[in-house]
């Protein structure tokens, strides 16, 4: 996903203090939680509706994020299936008042469609609006 310079974050976010670990870093659980969040929304929207996670499938910690780190998230669907959906997310690190990029971490997460009894539906068949 780096290579597409017009792509847009579906997340920008600042770590706090309170999210900084004993290493002066912030904590992967910070991260993973803002990129559950950005998969999500692109997950909802491909659906139509409800969605929830199901695994991560894959998670690798490039570099580490800092208190001032400026962080986009981006997130795009890799793969559709039935009632599931496979979505590439990458974060990108801002740093130095935005004159470096670094990438900090990616993965890839499944979330399945869902329909008003929280039960898995076909993807392709959007969630009825609730009354």
């Amino acid at each position: 996903m780096t290579d597409q310079p017009s792509r847009a974050p579906i997340l920008r976010v600042m770590p706090g203090p309170t999210d900084i670990n004993a290493n002066g870093h912030i904590f992967g659980g910070w991260v993973l939680s803002q990129m559950d969040i950005a998969a999500g929304i692109v997950a909802s929207r491909r659906a139509a509706g409800r969605v929830a996670t199901v695994a991560i499938d894959a998670m690798t910690f490039i570099e580490p994020i800092h208190l001032r780190d400026l962080i986009s998230v981006y997130a795009c669907i890799e793969k559709v299936g039935k009632s599931s959906m496979t979505v590439k997310i990458e974060v990108v690190a801002e740093r130095d008042l935005g004159a470096t990029q670094v990438k900090v971490t990616e993965g890839v997460f499944t979330f399945v469609a869902l329909d008003a009894n929280h039960r898995p539906r076909p993807v392709d068949q959007p969630d009825p609006p609730s009354s």
